[in-house]
Order: structure tokens, then C-alpha cells, then sequence
């Protein structure tokens, strides 16, 4: 009579339980440096204030190198359980099988590394991870590129390492595909490891410098998901922030073409050191329209970048949402925004103007090759699709504006434009970014703050800058 497929899983569990309670709990030296090598990688992903959940923590090295709050290892593995308890004693550990996890706890991340290829039943395992996890939880993979698995089973024949038992092999493709189907979806896929090992900081050298450029070779892929469920968290309250500098003629025009959003919307004028009268504008136009939530400041500061962050202080709303004072982003557009953060398909919603026809004179030949070159570096520095980064309208969650700003030392005060500042916090924090396509109009009054080749320099070595802090680490 056939196995059913639960005697069959159990049996590789069986199987896989055997070979790690007679395998050394005792590291080798190759093994701990390559475990040090991941766990830069996995500190530059988690939060230190956040709680992490590894998924087959083996003899606990890696999870007792992460920098978190809470750190909390299982595996099925009773041996290998008493080895990390000895090893790692502020974190907690338990005896249990990834297929059949019960914690009653969730989880900011859920580390699952160099294990999945030894699930049973891969699906099950990341569909049982959901009861793990809220909507900010990530998950994070990192499993053996299929490029060397030849060399691998060459190493195993030649007695170069101990085989391991009897396992799968994941492409790339394999676990995005086996994520959609559980409800995880991928934001970051990013090849890591060139160099297994140090060797007196050759590895480090290696592995910072070339892995990115030579991605197709590295040993490793590190993927980072979210959950798709339940993101649909009702109304919102919305904070529209419009930065006006020298912008009179388009005060009112903003007020009254702003439509009202979710469960209310405040409008938060920063006035910018004007030369003409946009300060007067705009106390006139907040005394005449009083059924409007507004709100006016004037800059203490100087540049956007300053002008955003001031508004965002005064905000109010759930959600942040900016809109240029020139109103070449028609306001109409912002519905598309809010609809993208709060039905949970978006963290960050940028704007993109380069998908639909635009103005003939919005945006000049050389400012849109410009913007299509930035867009395709900052593309792969971030690890996310993105077709123009100098879009001015970007929304986000209040939480989430606040946690880029927890985090905001790591880069630093770097940005006048306030669009990097943004963009880069969300990529660090891993938020699902999501271009919306809009209609780039001309603009009817006064002239553009974009100076083309002091701003195109900037830019320049904001690409620089990026690459620095996210990509050649």
C-alpha cells in the first residue's frame, strides 16, 4: 500500500533529525567565519530593536551574531538545541519542527537560513509562518545559489566537507514561486558571497567590493518577503504637505483641486523664504476657505528636504502625502496614492512621471534621459523597481515616516531634496516601494527651483552615496 505524503514527511524529518543529533555540535573554523560573513548581511536587514524568530537555528551561531531585542531559535535537532542554549544564553530556544511550529508569538522578522532546501514541505513551512507574523513582519531567506551545486556535490565526493542529508535544491525561481503560493510576496532579491571566508580580510575585501558587480557567482541569495494578508486596515486620516516657494498663483489652485481622502484630510503649507507674496497668499486663502483642515509655516530652514521634514512634524493624519506647490503632479492624483498605501499593496507610493504622455513643456529632453539614467541606478542599488526617484509626490504611513526617522542616523543628513532621505530610509527598512503612474502637467505659474547642473551633480553623488550604504557593504 503507497505512503501517504505525511509518512513521507515524517520520515525525512525522522531522517534529518538522526543526521544533526550525530552531527558535531562544534563548529568548524571554515563554518563560524561564513556564519559571521551572514550575519553582517542579516544585521545590515534587521532592526536592534525588533524581534527575530530563526527558522532551523541549528547550534544557534548565527542567531546569537544578530543584533535584536528578542531572539528566539527553533529546531528539530534536541542536540543541537542544548549546544545553542550553552552557546548563546540570551537567546531563547525550542525543540520543534518548521512544519509543525507552534510559538503563540509573533514576530518583527523570521530568519529561515541555509534550511529551506531541508524542509519537508517547503509551502506548508512558509504558509505556517503567517500565524508567526503581523503585516510589518519580513521574512528573510538566504539559500545556496544553484550555480554551485556541482561544485558542492564535487566537494562532498571528494571528502572536502561532511554530506549533509538528503535535501532539495531551490532556484531562485523555485522559492519565488513557492512564496507566492503561501502569500509571501518578495521585495529584495540580492546574491551575496563571493568568498566564504575572511582569509585575513581578503573574503571581507571581496565580498563588499566585487559580489555586487559579480552577482551571477556568489554563493549565497538573500531574500527578503512580506506577508500579503490582511493589509486592508480601513480609513485613513491624511496629511497632505506642499512645500511653496515663490508659488502665489497656485495657493488657491492646490486648495481647491486637493481632494478630501479617507476619514479626513488636512492640507500643511511650508512657506520657503519667498520673493514674491506666497506668504500673504496663502493667510489669505486659509481665511477664505475655513471648511478646509489647513495649516501654514514658515521655513526656519532652508531647501525641500527641510520644508518636508517641518511639515511632518506639524502632521496629523495617518497617512503623509507630498504635493508640489507648482502642481505639475495634478492633485487629482493623490486618490491613486492613497488607495496604493491603504489597500496594503504599497509602504511607500512614488510618484512616476515617465509612463504617461506629459506637458510639452513639463520636462525638458536632457532633465528626462537624466531622470531615466537615475532611475535605473537607484533600481539597482535599492534591490526595488524604480522609473523615476525625483518625482516630488511620495505618501507613506505616519509609523513608517517614524521608524526612517528612528533609523535616519545611519545615513546621516545627506539630502536638500527630502526624496532620498525617504527613499532610502524605506529601502533600509525593506518597505514595499510601488511607482504610481501620473500625469506630468506644465507648469502655469512662475518658474522651476531645479537648477540642472548644480542638482544633476548633487544627484550625482546621491548615487554614489547609496551605493556606499546599501549596495557595497
Amino acid at each position: 500500500m503507497p505512503r501517504s505524503i505525511s509518512e513521507i514527511n515524517a520520515e525525512h524529518l525522522d531522517r534529518l533529525r538522526a543526521w544533526y543529533d550525530a552531527a558535531p555540535s562544534k563548529l568548524s573554523r571554515s563554518s563560524v567565519s561564513y556564519r559571521a560573513i551572514l550575519a553582517h548581511y542579516y544585521n545590515l536587514l534587521i532592526s536592534p530593536d525588533s524581534s527575530v524568530l530563526e527558522v532551523g537555528c541549528g547550534s544557534g551561531e548565527l542567531l546569537g551574531r544578530l543584533r535584536a531585542k528578542r531572539k528566539v531559535g527553533i529546531d528539530l535537532s534536541e542536540r543541537q538545541i542544548e549546544a545553542a542554549r550553552e552557546r548563546s544564553p540570551d537567546c531563547e530556544f525550542q525543540v520543534q519542527a518548521a512544519e509543525t511550529l507552534e510559538l503563540g508569538e509573533r514576530f518583527d522578522f523570521i530568519v529561515i537560513s541555509d534550511t529551506l532546501n531541508f524542509a519537508a514541505d517547503v509551502q506548508q513551512v512558509l504558509e505556517g509562518l503567517h500565524a508567526l507574523s503581523h503585516p510589518g513582519t519580513r521574512l528573510i531567506v538566504n539559500y545556496p545559489s544553484s550555480l554551485w551545486r556541482p561544485a558542492f556535490a564535487l566537494g562532498y565526493a571528494l571528502g572536502l566537507a561532511p554530506k549533509p542529508p538528503p535535501s532539495n535544491w531551490l532556484t531562485t525561481a523555485d522559492v519565488l514561486g513557492l512564496m507566492e503560493l503561501a502569500d509571501w510576496k518578495a521585495l529584495t532579491v540580492q546574491p551575496r558571497v563571493l568568498c566564504p571566508f575572511r582569509a585575513l580580510g581578503i573574503g571581507t575585501f571581496l565580498n563588499r567590493w566585487f559580489a555586487p558587480v559579480l552577482s551571477w557567482f556568489c554563493l549565497s541569495v538573500f531574500c527578503v518577503a512580506r506577508s500579503v494578508r490582511g493589509r486592508d486596515t480601513g480609513p485613513l486620516t491624511v496629511s497632505v504637505v506642499i512645500p511653496a516657494r515663490n508659488e502665489a498663483g497656485n495657493i488657491e489652485a492646490a486648495v481647491l483641486r486637493t481632494p478630501d481622502m479617507g476619514a479626513g484630510t488636512e492640507l500643511i503649507f511650508v512657506e520657503g523664504h519667498s520673493k514674491d507674496n506666497t506668504w500673504e497668499e496663502l493667510g489669505r486663502v486659509a481665511r477664505e476657505h475655513p471648511r478646509r483642515r489647513i495649516k501654514v509655516l514658515r521655513q526656519e530652514g532652508h531647501g525641500k528636504g527641510d520644508a518636508v521634514r517641518a511639515g511632518f512634524a506639524a502632521a496629523e493624519g495617518d497617512l503623509f502625502m507630498i504635493l508640489d506647490a507648482d502642481l505639475t503632479v495634478p492633485p487629482e492624483e493623490l486618490p491613486k496614492f492613497y488607495a496604493a498605501i491603504a489597500s496594503g499593496h504599497a509602504e511607500f507610493a512614488n510618484g512616476s512621471r515617465l509612463v504617461y504622455p506629459m506637458g510639452k513643456a513639463a520636462m525638458q529632453f536632457l532633465n528626462m534621459c537624466a531622470n531615466k539614467a537615475f532611475g535605473f541606478l537607484f533600481s539597482w542599488i535599492l534591490g526595488q523597481p524604480l522609473k523615476d526617484t525625483l518625482c516630488g509626490t511620495k505618501v507613506l504611513r505616519r509609523a513608517d515616516y517614524e521608524r526612517i526617522v528612528a533609523n535616519r542616523a545611519f545615513f546621516g543628513d545627506f539630502d536638500p531634496f527630502g526624496d532620498f532621505d525617504l527613499l532610502f530610509g524605506a529601502a533600509r527598512l525593506n518597505m514595499k516601494i510601488v511607482d504610481v503612474p501620473v500625469r506630468y502637467r506644465d507648469r502655469t505659474y512662475g518658474s522651476t527651483n531645479i537648477h540642472r547642473w548644480r542638482h544633476g551633480w548633487l544627484l550625482l553623488r546621491m548615487v554614489l552615496f547609496a551605493a556606499r550604504k546599501l549596495k557595497f557593504v
